[in-house]
């Protein structure tokens, strides 16, 4: 069994470029959780990171101050300066297979191509850390996914996103203080409730509307060209047919 989590990182991009941005979902629950429990996140050069302390338990609120693909920096750096194993690591990150509004939360699995992930898979050593998943939903298209994950949501989006972080942060104490079973149940129980919506595509409402706008455009009269009165003509060829048999 693993212990209790002693060690929080939200993965983001820092500066005022990406704050408002979709990938920036896991510094905006840990910058709501460290303010809701009154701990300041100040800037640590040895960590590279902005680094805070509950007072309660110890654990430590870490947000990377390197990009991306750099995150597993601070969390080498705590993880093995405390001696914290990768068990008792949560880590809070966008996710891009889930639609707004959805929190989800696991231990180890892959990193489906999320660059602070793998940077933290890769420095640890081991996939074996837990996640808490925030959906922000899909482009529709992998090549777009780049671009869209460093633009800001709508404001319907952010709204759904905000309740999910809010749903996060509920649990945080229970794997706080090592009930990590109870905090996935409480999260995942709302989520079946809520029956998570399939995460939007935004090429399909197009292709939906062209069928309707080119039935609405063409209204199909082609009746008329089949009562087409074709017994005469079938007449006179079998007239002409007897009369060429008598000529005979």
């Amino acid at each position: 069994m693993p212990g209790a989590i002693r060690l929080v990182v939200g993965l983001g991009n820092p500066g005022k470029e990406y704050e408002r941005t979709r990938h920036n979902a896991g510094f905006w629950l840990v910058e709501r959780y460290a303010q809701q429990s009154g701990v300041a996140l100040r800037k640590d050069g040895k960590y590279q990171a902005l680094v805070g302390r509950m007072p309660n338990n110890g654990a430590w609120l870490v947000l990377p101050q390197g990009f991306m693909n750099a995150s597993g920096h601070a969390v080498q750096m705590l993880a093995g300066f405390f001696k914290i194993p990768a068990a008792e690591i949560l880590v809070v990150h966008d996710e891009l297979d889930f639609s707004p509004g959805t929190a989800k939360m696991k231990l180890g699995g892959g990193i489906a191509g999320h660059n602070g992930l793998r940077d933290i898979s890769h420095r640890l050593g081991s996939h074996d850390y837990w996640r808490l998943r925030l959906g922000i939903g899909h482009p529709g298209d992998k090549d777009a996914v780049a671009d869209y994950v460093l633009q800001k949501p709508s404001a319907e989006d952010r709204a759904d996103i905000d309740e999910a972080i809010g749903r996060g942060i509920e649990i945080l104490p229970l794997c706080l203080s090592g009930d990590l079973q109870g905090a996935m149940q409480k999260l995942h129980s709302v989520e079946k409730v809520k029956r998570e919506k399939p995460v939007e595509k935004k090429a399909e409402p197009k292709a939906e509307a062209k069928p309707a706008a080119k039935a609405a455009a063409n209204p199909e009269p082609k009746l008329e060209p089949k009562v087409e009165p074709k017994p005469e003509p079938e007449k006179k060829g079998l007239f002409g047919s007897l009369f060429g048999k008598k000529k005979q």
